[in-house]
């Protein structure tokens, strides 16, 4: 059998190349072997370019000079817009090059360039999107037409949080935009974007969804492209392949100041409640809870019996908050929000700032190894707050109890007096006041406060050095550790 086949191998290698190098004979492969088309055609984009652009605008701000000297020499405003969205930063003051540095000749008072962006019209009498940053500080704001008409914007509102802003324009039947639907979006579809990239108006640029979902640190998930964004791009829309506007481009990733590879832009859905709350009374409400939070790591995860890496934790809980009054206590982890799954720390402020305050709802923590449903009313957010920091720990003068060590871990603790407790409002725990070797490696400082080992709560030496003889070696000893007004856990590993 395998002579056979091979000598039949041998005649279609010799054959298939004489019937190919013949040209009169052609090979047809029955049509379950026929590959699948991966790509049919390269989009084209010119009828959605016709039919999107007339509803994208071009925002120009200004800003009264004060008196003071300027810098006629100073960077474009579209370079002074990047330098505030992208690092962060005041605007340095660079001349460019070959122009010294001398005073503006500028009367206080007179309204100078400030800023370029971009942005869309939401309706046909004239509320546009943008970005808050676009606006943000601006004495005033003038919004450019494809047709060139030129209107002075009114703020009707911006969100710093969300990055979004709403403005008016008063005209009336204007071209407007059509939303999409974000969940429908798929990783890999094409996109488009149109906006003002360094000014220059209705310029469109394409590309792929890279991804979804994206975690930045800011309070809205990012949808993550490949379109060339730059700066006054900020505030166009992202538009999908049947015209609806997905996002509105935001952020890019750079190092050197353009484009590279990576743009970031909010989700339409997220932005259009944002913009509602906006339209109706001008700012936004958020709902809140009263925690400090942080990611759980797998070895925490593996270590507390969680399993795998999810929810928030509780760093700490705000005195008279709605979660204290539920009974949320620091170290625990929030696993879900109104039966909504909390895989990640970032889910938990979205969903609870997306709640109406006032609304009860029901939080479910994992403590000790079990979980537990609590109830709360949500209470509102008050604009830009800014949570306390944390306060060094207490140093108490009364003289403590006699201390014992655990020597496999090398850490040394003292019960706490009762003025410790006061002043740091703990419940429960006892207090370092030495570390050394495994303890020392893993961060334990003296002045911490152990409040539990290995899901077990301790109030005394007895009852740490009991939990320590209980605990697996073999493994991370997993510690729930107190410092200043934040809880966290710090994973020991036993000297072997």
């Amino acid at each position: 059998m395998k002579t056979a086949v091979f000598r039949r191998a041998q005649l279609a290698g010799l054959i298939v190349p004489l019937l190919l190098s013949a040209g009169a004979w052609t090979v047809t492969l029955p049509a379950a072997a026929q590959p699948a088309p991966v790509v049919r055609t390269l989009p084209d984009f010119t009828d959605l370019v016709d039919l999107v652009s007339p509803a994208v605008v071009n925002i120009r701000t200004m800003e009264r000079a004060r008196a003071r000297g300027g810098d006629d020499g100073a960077m474009d405003p579209e370079m002074q817009e990047f330098f505030r969205r992208f690092f962060g930063v005041p605007m340095p003051n660079l001349p460019r090059p070959g122009k010294p540095n001398r005073p503006a000749p500028q009367a206080p008072d007179e309204e100078v360039p400030r800023g370029v962006g971009s942005g869309f019209i939401l309706s046909a009498d004239g509320y546009v999107m943008t970005n808050a940053h676009v606006v943000d500080g601006a004495d005033e704001v003038i919004v450019t037409l494809t047709d060139k008409r030129e209107f002075k914007a009114r703020i009707v509102g911006a969100d710093k949080r969300t990055d979004v802003a709403l403005v008016k324009i008063d005209a009336s039947g204007l071209p407007f935009v059509k939303t999409g639907d974000v969940s429908r979006l798929r990783v890999g579809e094409w996109v488009m974007a149109i906006g003002s990239p360094f000014g220059l108006e209705n310029t469109v640029t394409a590309g792929i969804v890279s991804a979804k979902q994206r975690d930045t640190g800011d309070y809205l998930p990012f949808i993550q492209t490949d379109v060339a964004v730059n700066p006054g791009n900020s505030g166009g829309p992202l538009i999908n392949m049947r015209g609806e506007v997905v996002g509105i481009n935001s952020q890019i990733y750079s190092r050197s100041g353009g484009f590279m590879g990576i743009s970031f832009a909010i989700p339409i859905d997220e932005a259009m409640r944002v913009s509602d709350q906006l339209r109706a009374s001008g700012h936004v409400t958020r709902g809140r809870i009263g925690v400090r939070i942080d990611q759980v790591t797998r070895e925490v995860a593996e270590s507390i019996g969680l399993g795998k890496p999810q929810g928030a934790l509780v760093r700490n809980v705000e005195g008279g908050s709605p979660a204290e009054k539920a009974g949320v206590e620091a170290g625990d982890i929030i696993v879900r929000f109104d039966g909504k799954t909390i895989d990640k720390a970032s889910d938990l402020p979205r969903l609870v700032g997306n709640t109406k305050p006032g609304t009860r709802s029901t939080v479910t923590v994992f403590r000790r190894g079990q979980n537990r449903d609590l109830t709360m009313t949500i209470a509102e957010l008050e604009p830009d707050a800014v949570a306390a920091s944390g306060k060094p720990a207490a140093r108490s003068s009364e003289p403590a109890k006699a201390a014992n060590t655990a020597q496999a871990l090398g850490v040394t603790v003292t019960d706490l007096t009762d003025a410790q407790r006061k002043e740091l409002k703990a419940k429960h725990g006892v207090r370092v006041t030495a570390v050394a070797d495994a303890a020392a490696r893993a961060g334990l400082r003296e002045g911490d406060v152990i409040l539990a080992v290995s899901n077990v709560e301790v109030a005394s030496v007895r009852e740490f050095e009991a939990a320590v003889a209980k605990a697996d070696r073999s493994k991370p000893v997993n510690m729930l550790v107190q410092r200043g007004d934040l809880v966290q856990f710090v994973l020991v590993r036993a000297a072997r």
